[in-house]
């Protein structure tokens, strides 16, 4: 079953949730915050998609961080941080069993689910 990864009050997600509901494809939606996440699972994406396009340097989780996290941040430190706090995670994550996407544009969801 097609899994979506992120935090149930983002806004991306609710885009992507509506799409999904609209074009009929089911899914289950897993939030970080209230389901968790396994080091193993994270590891696994950091792995496949790259630990650089995971960690969310766009949201203010990130700008809060230290100037000393920001410029020592590596695969291991950025792994820990998202575990620690994963808003931190770029969302959505779509993991379509196959594969996983990061983020949400209407016309790769399409390609990706209807394709």
């Amino acid at each position: 079953m097609i899994c979506l990864y992120g935090i149930k009050n983002c806004d991306t997600i609710k885009k992507a949730r509506n799409w999904l509901e609209s074009n009929g494809i089911d899914y289950r939606f897993h939030d970080y915050r209230s389901d968790g996440l396994e080091r193993a699972q994270l590891e696994s994406w950091a792995q496949e998609l790259g630990w650089e396009a995971l960690l969310n340097k766009r949201g203010t989780t990130w700008r809060a961080q230290p100037e000393a996290v920001k410029d020592n941040i590596d695969a291991a430190s950025a792994i820990a941080l998202m575990l620690q706090q994963p808003a931190m995670i770029k969302r959505p994550l779509l993991d379509t069993g196959p594969a996983r996407h990061l983020g949400f544009k209407a016309a790769d969801y399409a390609t990706w689910l209807q394709g």
